[in-house]
């Protein structure tokens, strides 16, 4: 990262996380010697608190990232809108995603709330493997209420577009750099960027073999970024 910066790279880490603040993962980069500052790091609590402010919001959210959400009403009844974050490795994720309130959603729903998600990802990779993320939770509430979810982060075209707003950047002249060959691939090209994909995290090579979309080029590390970058200009 430091070499980016020094080529003289603008940089911002825009991520998918549901379940820490912006300060957390903040604090989490610095910890791996990432200097990052917290105005660098896009996420999408602070995406929902932006869009959702003013409105009644039942919030099925995992509580790292309630510190993101503040400003919003969060109750649990009689609300505008039902917002649908990520899973987590615990056991909060049980509860947070039980029957009842999932049904209290759905209620919130037929009578009228809208539904927006943080993101809409079907899995996330841990180190035991990969996990159920809160999409299905999503697409089940989208399904039985006859709705449509409103996806705040990737790999929605906002979510994309305000990030070159906050970097100033052409599409077309920026690179995308992730893991995840749906929301980071495939919805930055949809916004006319450039990808790069890294074989780490949630790689998986079936997956990139049966996508229509291809990243612009794969790397092995972020390590490589620079190098790769110099070469492929």
């Amino acid at each position: 990262m430091q070499r980016l910066r020094d080529a003289g790279h603008r940089i911002r880490f825009v991520s998918n996380s549901t379940t820490t603040s912006r300060a957390q993962l903040a604090e989490q980069l610095s910890a791996m010697r990432i200097e990052v500052d917290e105005d660098e790091l896009q996420t999408t609590g602070a995406v929902a608190a932006r869009v959702l402010n003013g409105k009644r919001v039942l919030a099925l959210t995992m509580p790292g990232i309630l510190d993101d959400l503040q400003g919003l009403q969060l109750v649990g009844m009689n609300v505008d809108a039902v917002l649908v974050g990520g899973a987590d490795e615990g056991e909060e994720t049980g509860r947070i995603f039980s029957y009842l309130n999932l049904n209290r959603a759905f209620h919130e729903l037929i009578a009228g709330a809208d539904l927006y998600c943080l993101h809409k990802n079907r899995w996330w990779q841990t180190a035991d493997g990969a996990r159920l993320d809160a999409g299905a939770f999503v697409a089940g509430l989208e399904y039985a209420a006859d709705i449509e979810a409103t996806v705040l982060g990737k790999p929605s075209t906002p979510y994309f577009a305000a990030a070159l707003e906050a970097l100033d950047a052409e599409a077309g002249l920026t690179w995308m750099v992730g893991d995840d060959i749906e929301n980071d691939v495939v919805g930055a090209q949809k916004h006319g960027m450039r990808t790069l994909l890294v074989r780490t995290g949630k790689f998986r090579p079936d997956e990139v073999e049966r996508s229509r979309v291809q990243p612009d080029g794969i790397v092995s590390s972020i390590a490589q970024l620079p190098d790769w970058l110099e070469q492929n200009r």
